[in-house]
């Protein structure tokens, strides 16, 4: 993984650095890793991580159908 610095700009590119870390799911296999987790746990989370993807992926394609609204988004604030 490779991040360009750019005229010195250091703090852009750690926020460059996080973002394709948190994209990769760096972060997120770190964070499981800190612990030991059972064999049967873990296809549990991956069991219950898969039908939430599944939903997710329903709830998206009704609402292109025109099945189901899209949730309300809030106004903007007020100039």
């Amino acid at each position: 993984m490779q991040v360009v610095v750019r005229d010195n700009n250091v703090d852009q590119a750690l926020r460059a650095l996080k973002k394709k870390l948190q994209r990769e799911g760096v972060f997120r296999e770190m964070k499981l890793r800190n612990y030991y987790e059972k064999p049967s746990e873990k296809k549990a989370r991956q069991k219950a991580e898969a039908i939430r993807r599944a939903r997710k992926l329903a709830r998206k394609r009704a609402q292109r159908e025109g099945g189901i609204a899209a949730p309300a988004r809030p106004a903007a604030a007020a100039r």
